[in-house]
C-alpha cells in the first residue's frame, strides 16, 4: 500500500495492479489507490481537475478515502493527483485517464461542464458496469455554452441526472448530488463546511450508499430530496446560488432546517 504521497504511474512493467487505457493501447501502471475487498478503489473523480472535483478530492483524501482523478488527458489527472498530496500529505490520491480511473472505482463522481456531460458518458460506457454507483454533480449551466453562469439550459430527459441514467449501461446507479457545495469552500482546508448536500435517486439504498461517501468530508450532511427527476429542481439550485455568492461576495450553500437527526 502507498499511502501519504502521490505515487506516479509507471511505464514499465510491474507486479502492481495494471489498467489498460485508452483505444490507443497506452499501458499504465498505476497503485497509489489501494483497492478496497472488493478490488475497486473507493472513488474515481471524473472532471477532478476542475474546481468541484478538486475540492471535493481534497475533502475526501483528507478523510481517508482513497481518490482517483480522471481526466480525457492522463497526464493532467496524474498532476493534479500530485498537488493533492502536495495539500494533503496524509492522502492516497492517483492520477489516470477517465476510462482507467472509472473502471478502477466502486463510486464515480462525475463533475464535467455540461457540454462534455454526454460525451464524457458515452466514452465511459466500456469502463462502466453493472453495480457501479455514479454520483452526478453536473449542472446544465447556460455558461458552458457561452451564456450567463446564473442560468440553466432545459435538458431534454429533464435534468443533466436523468440524462446520465439514459446513457449508462444497465445495472449502473445513479445518483445526483453536491450541485450546491462551492467547489472553493471545498477547497479550503482551513474554512469548516456546515451546509446540506440535495441528494436524488429512483434508490433509497443508493442515495444512502452517496450518502456515506459524501459525509466522510466532515460538515456536509446529505438529504434525501426524493427520486433522481427531482435533480431538475436541485441542479437549478446551482444558477441561484451562483448569483447570490456573486452578490454578497461569500460562498454561501444550502442548508435545510427543521429535519429529524437521523435521516439515514
Amino acid at each position: 500500500m502507498i499511502s501519504g504521497s502521490f505515487w506516479k504511474p509507471s511505464r514499465g512493467p510491474t507486479s502492481r495492479t495494471r489498467t489498460v487505457l485508452g483505444s490507443i493501447g497506452r499501458t499504465l501502471y498505476f497503485a497509489a489507490v489501494p483497492p478496497d475487498s472488493s478490488g475497486h478503489r473507493e472513488v474515481a473523480i471524473i472532471g477532478g481537475t476542475g474546481a468541484l472535483g478538486f475540492g471535493l478530492a481534497l475533502r475526501l483524501g483528507a478523510a481517508g478515502v482513497s481518490v482517483t482523478i480522471g481526466s480525457r488527458d492522463a497526464r493532467r489527472g496524474e498532476e493534479a493527483a500530485g498537488k493533492l498530496a502536495e495539500q494533503v500529505p496524509s492522502g492516497t490520491f492517483a492520477g489516470a485517464d477517465n476510462g482507467a480511473a472509472a473502471a478502477a472505482a466502486a463510486a464515480v463522481v462525475l463533475s464535467v461542464p455540461f457540454r462534455n456531460h454526454a460525451e464524457t458518458l458515452g466514452n465511459l460506457r466500456d469502463a462502466l458496469s453493472g453495480g457501479q454507483l455514479v454520483i452526478d454533480a453536473t449542472v446544465p449551466l447556460a455558461a458552458a455554452f457561452g451564456g450567463k453562469a446564473t442560468r440553466t439550459l432545459g435538458v431534454w430527459q429533464g435534468s443533466a441526472a436523468q440524462q446520465a441514467a439514459e446513457i449508462v449501461p444497465e445495472g449502473v446507479r445513479v445518483v445526483s448530488a453536491l450541485h450546491t457545495v462551492s467547489g472553493a469552500h471545498l477547497a479550503d482546508l482551513d474554512a469548516p463546511l456546515d451546509e446540506d448536500v440535495l441528494v436524488c435517486g429512483d434508490r433509497r439504498a443508493d442515495k444512502a450508499e452517496a450518502a456515506a461517501l459524501i459525509e466522510r468530508a466532515a460538515g456536509l450532511r446529505c438529504v434525501d430530496c426524493g427520486r433522481l427527476e427531482q435533480a431538475r429542481l436541485t441542479e437549478q439550485l446551482t444558477a441561484l446560488l451562483i448569483g447570490v455568492n456573486s452578490r454578497y461576495k461569500t460562498r454561501a450553500g444550502i442548508r435545510v432546517t427543521g429535519l429529524p437527526d437521523a435521516l439515514w
